[in-house]
């Protein structure tokens, strides 16, 4: 059964599952939908459109759900935020709805660690199984893949992508997309080699590192120009699936990479 503060508010167009728990002084707003499992604390606020998945843990003092800081919303707008299942996020985290020109929503995956004072805005995307330190904050419109570490204070400019398995450096400033498997660090971030722990956690096969390793040096350690690099490491796709995203998510980039 869940456990309700009395001095917590919940909107009555609220949808609220059985054994969710909300702490005091918590408020739930209209159109705000939790499912089962989840633990609210104390002091959070929650606005909607907004649909939070199973066994979600949202910290004191954190702010979901709340308009986009963005001149162009209109509080007329269509503009939800999706929360998947499984996220830990901690104190005073705000995560924003998304915008109508942007798409309409902001999204978060499954299992994510999100630690205190994140900021993620309007119009992200963002996967799962990823890990954003203390204070890291992503610009609107950002789009971050799986396994994706933020060291602490990083900043990603908006509208930039960053590829799976990659990692920051604490104070990290990201401007440009950032290709999957870098270590990236600096201000501006600049890459710093591949995120061989990363490998070493996920279980890549020798094989795998060995054609991540090839793409890499490719792009980042021949002094090729970028359409040379991916003209040759192309042929590499056919039998790399590691290859063929490394390849596609640097040729789909309108920002241009970190280099």
């Amino acid at each position: 059964m869940s456990v309700i503060d009395a001095r917590a508010i919940i909107d009555p167009k609220a949808d609220i599952d059985e054994d969710v728990d909300i702490g005091p002084y918590s408020i739930i707003g209209a159109d705000v939908a939790i499912a089962s499992g989840s633990q609210i604390g104390s002091h959070v606020v929650i606005k909607g459109p907004a649909r939070i998945g199973k066994d979600n843990r949202i910290f004191q003092f954190a702010s979901i759900g709340d308009d986009p800081q963005d001149k162009k919303y209109h509080p007329n707008d269509e503009s939800r935020l999706v929360i998947g299942a499984g996220n830990v996020i901690r104190e005073f985290c705000t995560i924003h709805r998304g915008t109508e020109r942007g798409g309409g929503q902001t999204v978060i995956g499954d299992d994510n660690w999100i630690m205190a004072y994140v900021h993620i805005a309007h119009d992200c995307m963002v996967g799962s199984h990823t890990v954003f330190a203390n204070n890291a904050t992503l610009a609107g419109h950002v789009t971050i893949d799986d396994h994706v570490i933020l060291g602490g204070f990083t900043g990603v400019h908006q509208f930039c992508r960053i590829g799976a398995y990659v990692i920051s450096a604490i104070a990290s400033v990201i401007i440009k997309d950032v290709p999957p498997y870098l270590r990236v660090s600096g201000n501006t971030a600049k890459p710093n080699g591949l995120n061989k722990e990363g490998f070493r956690r996920h279980g890549f096969s020798a094989e795998k590192i060995e054609d991540i390793k090839l793409g890499y040096k490719c792009v980042y350690r021949q002094g090729l120009l970028l359409k040379d690099a991916l003209a040759r490491i192309k042929p590499m796709t056919a039998t790399s699936p590691a290859i063929q995203y490394f390849h596609d998510f640097i040729a789909a980039s309108s920002r241009g990479i970190v280099r």
